[in-house]
C-alpha cells in the first residue's frame, strides 16, 4: 500500500502534528497484505484526496459465505474530504452517502439494504449486526456489496490491531464532511489529556416493550433501526456519535465521530457538509469517487458544541 503527501514544507520540517499524521498513515502502509491493498492521501491548501482500491490491508473472512454470496474485488475509489471541515449547525442524515472512508481506503457504510417486508417506504431497517447470522459478517464487522466493495459496518479490528485500552485511540479515517474517526477510547474529560482514557458510549438505548401495531410485531430487540431511541446526555457521543475533544493528532480540540460497541456502531448522520465524492447512486451506477455502488446506507441523527480551533494539518 503507498501513502502520498503533498506537503509544504516536507515531513522532515514539518510540524509535530503533522508528522503524527504522517506516521499514522505511514504504521497503516506497513502492515500486512500491502501488496494488494492501496491507498494514496494527498493535499492541497483546501482538501485531502484518497484514492484506494477497496482491499483491506489485514486479513479477511472468507467470501462469498452462506450469509454473503459476494467476492471482494478492488474497486477504483477517489474520494475527497476538506483539510478544515466545518461544523453546521445541523444534523444531515447520512442518507445516500457512504459515511467516511478508512485509512486503509475501506470505506465505513453502516446500512443494511434489508427491510421490514421488503419495503424501504415502511423506515424500518434491519440492522445488519443484529440479525441472524450478520449477513455473512466477519470478524471486522465487514462484509461485501454485489459490487464486490468490502466495506465495515462496525468496528474495524483488524485496522485497530495494536490499539489499546489504556490509550486514546488512533485516527482511524475520516467522515465524508471532513472530520476525523477514531474508535471507541477517548479522554475521560474531553478537554484534559491528563484525564484518563474510557471507552466511551453511545446515546443510544434500546425500546423496551413491545413494538406498536403497524410496526413489525415482536419486542424492541435491536433487530430493526427503529428499536433504538437517542437520549441526550445519557452517553458520551451526540446523536451522530461525535463530540468535541482534543485528540493526538488534533491538540487543539476539533469535533470527531467515534465507532463504538454499541448502537449506532458507525454514525448514521452528519455534522459538517458532506463531500460530494461520497454520494451514492443507485445499484449499478458510477458513484463520483469512482465506483458501482450495491446497496443505499442507513439513516439514522443535535447537539450543539462550540467550534473548535481548526487542526493545521
Amino acid at each position: 500500500m503507498t501513502v502520498g503527501f503533498q506537503h509544504t514544507p516536507s515531513a522532515s520540517s514539518a510540524s509535530p502534528t503533522k508528522r503524527a499524521l504522517i506516521a499514522a498513515f505511514s504504521l497503516y502502509a506497513s502492515v500486512g497484505f500491502a501488496s494488494v491493498s492501496q491507498v494514496t492521501i494527498t493535499t492541497d491548501s483546501q482538501h485531502r484526496y484518497i484514492k484506494a482500491n477497496g482491499l483491506p490491508d489485514h486479513e479477511h473472512g472468507q467470501f462469498p459465505n452462506r450469509g454473503n454470496p459476494h467476492r471482494v474485488i478492488a474497486q477504483s475509489y477517489q474520494f475527497r474530504v476538506p483539510r478544515h471541515p466545518k461544523l453546521t449547525g445541523q444534523i444531515q442524515q447520512t442518507g445516500r452517502y457512504t459515511f467516511g472512508v478508512a485509512i486503509n481506503g475501506v470505506p465505513f457504510d453502516p446500512g443494511s439494504a434489508e427491510y421490514w417486508k421488503n419495503d424501504r417506504s415502511t423506515g424500518w431497517r434491519k440492522e445488519a449486526l443484529n440479525v441472524p447470522g450478520k449477513l455473512g459478517m466477519d470478524h471486522h464487522n465487514a462484509h461485501v456489496q454485489p459490487t464486490g466493495a468490502y466495506h465495515y459496518h462496525g468496528l474495524p479490528h483488524g485496522l485497530l490491531h495494536g490499539s489499546s485500552s489504556s490509550q486514546h485511540s488512533p485516527l482511524i479515517g475520516y467522515a465524508a464532511d471532513g472530520f476525523p474517526i477514531y474508535a471507541r477510547y477517548g479522554y475521560r474529560d474531553s478537554d484534559n489529556t491528563g484525564s484518563g482514557i474510557r471507552e466511551l458510549s453511545s446515546s443510544y438505548v434500546l425500546k423496551t416493550g413491545n413494538r406498536k401495531n403497524h410496526e413489525p410485531t415482536g419486542r424492541y430487540d435491536g433487530t430493526y433501526n427503529r428499536d433504538y431511541d437517542y437520549r441526550e446526555g445519557c452517553g458520551d457521543l451526540d446523536e451522530c456519535n461525535g463530540r468535541s475533544d482534543v485528540t493526538p493528532e488534533y491538540p487543539d480540540g476539533t469535533y470527531y465521530y467515534v465507532i463504538t460497541t454499541d448502537y449506532p456502531y458507525v454514525p448514521r448522520c452528519f455534522r459538517g457538509t458532506p463531500d460530494d465524492s461520497f454520494r451514492k447512486q443507485s445499484m449499478g451506477r458510477a458513484h463520483p469517487g469512482n465506483r458501482p455502488q450495491g446497496h443505499p446506507l442507513h439513516d439514522g441523527p443535535p447537539h450543539h458544541h462550540p467550534p473548535r480551533r481548526e487542526p493545521r494539518f
